[in-house]
């Protein structure tokens, strides 16, 4: 295990309760037999995260009643339902005073993108000032490498559900694409339609 595995922590989304799914969160669908948030923590496991934190919210008791999360440390967000932005500020603050110097943040609802993406976008990280983001087709999507530098930064512009987005675009210049179009599929799991995706 080299240094960079504790200084890029995994950070995974997985508070969002599938209103468009008639109300069941998308951290327990199930996914080639297990919980998504499940797979979602082993994605950045295997893309080489020692370090796991996983936001919580709708249902956070029956998601740790039935993923297997050993190992992760798994933080609850009172205020999930106020979108993915409050996730992102309950899970970078999760990891002050941790050692990391970088999170790579993906979201529970996107199975399609595995380790190797995932692993291509961690190997961005150079120092806590590091920004990186996986692209599709040129496009930017996740998961995304925020330096520890911007957290702060991050934290305080991520509002409802759009995160990091106001804070990438404000410093677009800084953020290194990667590209992963050809390793991944970044759709999203958000209607009864999506589910046929789930293995």
């Amino acid at each position: 295990m080299t240094d960079n595995d504790d200084r890029v922590a995994g950070l995974l989304l997985a508070a969002g309760g599938g209103r468009r799914l008639g109300g069941r969160p998308k951290a327990l669908l199930a996914h080639r037999g297990r919980p998504l948030v499940e797979h979602a923590a082993g994605v950045l496991r295997a893309a080489g995260c020692a370090r796991v934190h996983i936001v919580l919210g709708a249902r956070a008791d029956t998601v740790r009643e039935r993923a297997a999360l050993d190992g992760c440390v798994l933080v609850d967000n009172p205020d999930w339902e106020r979108g993915m932005g409050t996730s992102l500020r309950a899970g970078l603050a999760s990891l002050a005073g941790t050692g990391a110097r970088a999170a790579l943040v993906s979201l529970v609802d996107q199975p399609g993108i595995g380790a190797a993406a995932t692993a291509r976008v961690r190997a961005a990280y150079r120092d806590e000032t590091s920004l990186a983001s996986a692209a599709y087709d040129g496009v930017r999507g996740h998961p995304v490498l925020l330096g520890a530098a911007h957290w702060a930064g991050v934290a305080a512009t991520a509002a409802g559900d759009r995160g990091a987005r106001a804070y990438l675009r404000e410093h677009a210049a800084a953020v290194a694409l990667v590209e992963c179009g050809d390793v991944a599929r970044p759709y999203d799991i958000d209607t009864e339609a999506d589910l046929a995706r789930l293995e």
